[in-house]
Order: C-alpha cells, then sequence, then structure tokens
C-alpha cells in the first residue's frame, strides 16, 4: 500500500508522446537489459541528462575561474613541495 501511496501521491507524473521508431528503440534496450520498462528508461534517460548539464555547469565554472585568476607558476612553491615535485620519476 505505501509504494502504491508514494506513486499516487508523492511523484510527479509525466504524459508524452513518442514516435514509432523512439518507441521501438527503446523496447529494444529494454529487451537488452538496459532497464525493466521504459519508465525506467526515461528516467535513467532525464537523470543523466541532468547530470551531464550539471558537470558541465561545473566545468565552465572552473575555467571560468582560471580565466579569471589564473594559475601561477610553479616559483611560488615551497622547498618541501619542489623537492617532491623533482622526486616523481615523470
Amino acid at each position: 500500500m505505501c509504494i502504491a501511496y508514494c506513486y499516487a501521491h508523492c511523484m510527479t507524473q509525466l504524459v508524452t508522446r513518442i514516435d514509432d521508431a523512439l518507441a521501438a528503440s527503446m523496447d529494444e534496450l529494454i529487451a537488452q537489459g538496459a532497464a525493466a520498462n521504459r519508465s525506467e528508461l526515461v528516467r535513467m534517460g532525464l537523470e543523466r541528462l541532468i547530470e551531464e548539464r550539471r558537470r558541465l555547469a561545473i566545468g565552465q565554472q572552473i575555467v571560468d575561474a582560471y580565466t579569471e585568476i589564473p594559475q601561477s607558476d610553479d616559483a611560488e612553491l615551497d622547498a618541501a613541495t619542489r623537492a617532491l615535485i623533482d622526486e616523481e620519476p615523470w
């Protein structure tokens, strides 16, 4: 009863239309075991898209920060750090 209640009252339901080719491709993925059903496959796709966009935004923030304040050269490294770097085999 609890799961049914959560699905009915706690989760947003989306309704969309897709063409037959996309539905067939989804069904192929389900048959291959990529997801249990169409709903799970749509959720997975949305989660991946949202995560990809989030990562892109974070990456752009990092680029912007380094563009605004470029990383200085290694002249400012202290002696201990310089020694550690010099010991590396690269």
